[in-house]
C-alpha cells in the first residue's frame, strides 16, 4: 500500500509518521520539504501534480490552519488551507480510487448544550476556523471520494508547545492562576488519534462501507480548569518546582478571557459509532495526559 502523508512536522502528523509505517510505503510531506515535492496548501492546485505523480492508495492530510484566533484576521489563508486545500486533494484522490483520511474539529458546532455531539447533529460554527474546517469537510464529501473524517478536540502532543507545558511553565512561575472551567472536552493525545487512524484506514481498505465521518476523541470530560489542575498536581507529585498552590487554580468564566475567535462552550463528542464500526476502546482522556507528563518530565 502507497501512503501520502500531508503535514508531516504537525503534532498529529509526527505520530502518524510511526502508526502508518507498518501498514506500507509512507512518503511524508510538508509545506517545507525538500526535494521533487512539497505540500504547500497556501497553493490547492500545486498539491495536484504531486498527488497523480504519486500515484497512493492512500492519503492521509492532517495538516490545517489551526492558529484559531489568527485565522479571525487572515480568513483567506484559513478558508485556502482548510477548505480549499481539502477539496483539491479530495477531487485528486476521486480520480485515483485512493482513500482520503482527514482530520476536523468540535469546532464546527456551535457548542450549545451539555450533550455529547454525534456525527449527524446540525453544525453551527462560531468562528473563521470552524466555518472553514466545515467547509472542507463538504468539499470532500462532494467529491464523492472514499473518505475517513475523523472529528476530534482538544489536541496535543508531546512534541512541540501544548496546553501542558504552558500550565507547567506558568505553575513554576506564578503564585496565581486562573483557568477557564466553562468550556467542557476531552483532552486527546496525538499518539492516540494516530493509532485509531492506523487501525481505522486499515479496516476501510478492507471493508468500504465503513468510510465515512467519524468522531475520535479520548475517554471522559473535563475543563480546561480541570486539565490544568490534574498537570499541575501531578508534576508536583513527581518533585517538579511548583510555586502555584492548589487553592490557587482558580476556576473563571470564558467571558474573563476574552479572545479574538469564539470558542465552543461544549466541546464534547459522541464516540459509540466509531467505537463500535471499528472495535475500538478509548481510552480515559487522564492516561493520555499522564503518559505525556511523564514523558516531558522525564518520569
Amino acid at each position: 500500500m502507497k501512503i501520502l502523508l500531508l503535514g508531516k512536522n504537525g503534532q498529529v502528523g509526527w505520530e502518524l509518521q510511526r502508526s502508518l509505517a507498518p501498514l506500507g510505503d509512507v512518503t511524508a510531506l510538508d509545506f517545507d520539504s525538500t526535494g521533487p515535492w512539497r505540500a504547500d496548501f497556501s497553493d490547492p492546485e500545486a498539491l495536484a501534480p504531486m498527488i497523480r505523480a504519486l500515484a497512493p492508495d492512500v492519503i492521509v492530510n492532517s495538516a490545517a490552519h489551526t492558529a484559531v484566533d489568527k485565522a479571525e484576521s487572515e480568513p483567506e489563508l484559513a478558508r485556502c488551507i482548510n477548505a480549499g486545500a481539502p477539496g483539491v486533494i479530495a477531487r485528486e484522490a476521486k480520480a485515483l480510487g485512493a482513500l482520503l483520511v482527514h482530520y476536523s474539529t468540535d469546532y464546527v458546532f456551535d457548542g450549545s448544550g451539555n450533550a455529547p455531539r454525534d456525527e449527524d447533529a446540525p453544525t453551527g460554527p462560531l468562528s473563521v476556523y470552524g466555518r472553514t474546517k466545515l467547509e472542507g469537510e463538504q468539499l470532500i464529501r462532494a467529491s464523492g471520494c472514499q473518505h475517513l473524517i475523523l472529528r476530534t478536540s482538544w489536541v496535543y502532543g508531546a512534541r512541540g508547545g501544548n496546553f501542558a507545558r504552558t500550565m507547567l511553565k506558568l505553575a513554576a512561575e506564578r503564585d496565581l492562576l486562573k483557568v477557564i472551567d466553562d468550556q467542557i472536552g476531552a483532552p486527546t493525545g496525538a499518539d492516540l488519534l494516530a493509532d485509531v487512524t492506523a487501525h481505522a484506514l486499515r479496516r476501510v481498505r478492507a471493508e468500504p462501507a465503513l468510510a465515512g465521518t467519524y468522531h475520535c476523541v479520548a475517554g471522559g470530560q473535563t475543563s480546561w480548569h480541570g486539565y490544568a489542575r490534574l498537570v499541575i498536581e501531578r508534576a508536583r507529585a513527581l518533585g517538579q518546582p511548583v510555586k502555584v498552590a492548589a487553592a490557587a487554580i482558580l476556576p473563571i468564566p470564558t467571558s474573563d478571557y476574552p479572545t479574538p475567535a469564539q470558542r465552543p462552550l461544549n466541546s464534547r463528542l459522541a464516540t459509540g459509532r466509531l467505537q463500535a464500526a471499528f472495535g475500538l476502546q478509548l481510552p480515559p482522556w487522564q492516561d493520555g495526559v499522564e503518559r505525556l507528563l511523564t514523558e516531558v518530565l522525564g518520569r
